[in-house]
């Protein structure tokens, strides 16, 4: 896929001196407090890449510097095309969103929602009403994640390793666990992040009759040109991945000129990582790496209504659909989340079928667009696409967790701070 040509920013109606602000405070702020070991931020808006700059490194170990073609572990930002991969079985008619996943998953038809008890031996009740499709993709199937460490059901889910990117498992046998483990809730009372997303990576593999991982091969990363996005780090390409690290507030290592004392921890070694190798358990939640070129082309593919260069994901309307609020009652995620998952507290932004929406920018306190749509990963990736400004914001650093640092809050703010010729 042809790359957009880069500009400058009053070319698309934003302030240089503001996104080079935006820049020191990454860079001041962030890589030499010793908070990130390196940061790459690009900002495309009206069909022009106005803002690219990589600064620090991938690797501070081997002084390695985060380059263009730098490899990120994007973890849930891989949420976002396994979602759009499912919708592209329903616009097919392969699949309906209201129908009930156990209609796919027949051990599911049976379970139970948490009462009392540990596992093994929980105490359940029926659910009000069966898991439905949707649910998966909206998080409100009452299914969750075992990092929560909030009930006796994620704690099931890390004793059985369920949803953990690296384990030493499969998708059918992620599916035959959580056959034997209840619901937090009834499919529908509440919001909950979940590996919810790692199931939908198993329907698609059912539904299209083939693995996951080729059906997103081959519908959406080949034809859109995506060729540094996979679940593995092919050897080839290894010298590019980046290193990733754990937010240390007792201080870590020391590696700034300045002798600065640093706040990270050494988390996966890119010599040694488990995503140099293919992975037995193909995560449709968070188990791609990729490139901030590669995935500002599938943001393009969304802002510019499912196609780019000729190779259509989705129709606009199905996008729409996607990116509106499915909350039941139009509420936002306060309202209904059960979840501790991000830094942000999420007033005003509802979900959609696959990304967080904003609903209402007063409620939020944070300048932006009704409409806007985002998500991000456990490393502190983020994106975030704002049709009405025609505008995609994609940062890129390796820190675990994402919630240490408010930095997207601020990476917000300071996006919109230097949009100068607004379109509403």
């Amino acid at each position: 896929m042809l790359a957009p040509t880069p500009a400058s920013p009053e070319s698309a109606g934003m302030s240089k001196a503001a996104l080079d602000r935006l820049e020191n405070h990454l860079k001041q702020r962030y890589i030499d407090a010793g908070r990130f070991p390196g940061t790459q931020l690009l900002i495309y808006r009206r069909g022009k890449v106005v803002h690219s700059i990589a600064q620090g490194f991938a690797d501070i170990e081997r002084r390695v510097p985060v380059k263009d073609d730098t490899i990120f572990r994007i973890y849930s930002m891989t949420k976002p095309l396994t979602s759009v991969a499912f919708m592209m079985l329903v616009e097919e008619g392969r699949v309906a969103l209201d129908e009930p996943v156990h209609k796919y998953i027949p051990e599911w038809k049976n379970l139970g929602v948490f009462v009392a008890g540990t596992h093994p031996a929980f105490l359940t009740r029926p659910p009000s009403r069966p898991m439905l499709i949707v649910d998966l993709l909206r998080h409100t199937s009452g299914l969750t994640y075992g990092f929560q460490q909030r009930s006796n059901v994620d704690a099931a889910y890390r004793e059985n390793k369920i949803g953990e990117v690296v384990k030493a498992g499969t998708l059918q046998g992620m599916i035959d666990d959580l056959a034997k483990i209840p619901l937090e809730f009834s499919p529908g009372e509440a919001w909950n992040y979940s590996v919810a997303t790692d199931v939908i990576g198993y329907l698609i593999g059912l539904i299209s009759g083939r693995p996951f991982e080729q059906f997103l091969k081959e519908r959406i990363l080949d034809p859109l040109g995506m060729k540094d996005t996979d679940f593995f780090v092919p050897k080839d390409k290894a010298h590019r991945f980046a290193a990733c690290y754990s937010a240390d507030p007792q201080g870590g290592m020391t590696f700034h000129a300045t002798e600065r004392k640093g706040t990270l921890t050494l988390q996966d070694d890119p010599t040694t990582s488990s995503f140099l190798s293919p992975p037995s358990f193909i995560s449709g939640g968070g188990g791609l790496c990729s490139t901030t070129a590669d995935y500002l082309t599938f943001c393009r593919a969304l802002l510019n209504g499912g196609e780019l260069g000729g190779v259509r994901l989705l129709g606009p309307k199905t996008l729409k659909l996607m990116t509106s609020n499915h909350l039941p009652g139009g509420v936002d995620l306060p309202a209904m989340s059960r979840s501790l998952f991000s830094e942000a507290a999420y007033n005003g932004i509802g979900f959609g079928l696959g990304f967080a929406v904003t609903m209402s920018p007063a409620q939020t306190l944070i300048a932006g667009s009704p409409g806007e749509y985002n998500w991000g990963g456990a490393a502190t990736t983020s994106f975030f696409i704002d049709p009405a400004e025609e505008l995609i914001t994609i940062f890129m650093t390796q820190v675990l967790p994402s919630s240490a640092y408010p930095l997207r809050r601020e990476l917000r703010t300071m996006v919109y701070a230097a949009i100068t010729d607004s379109n509403l």
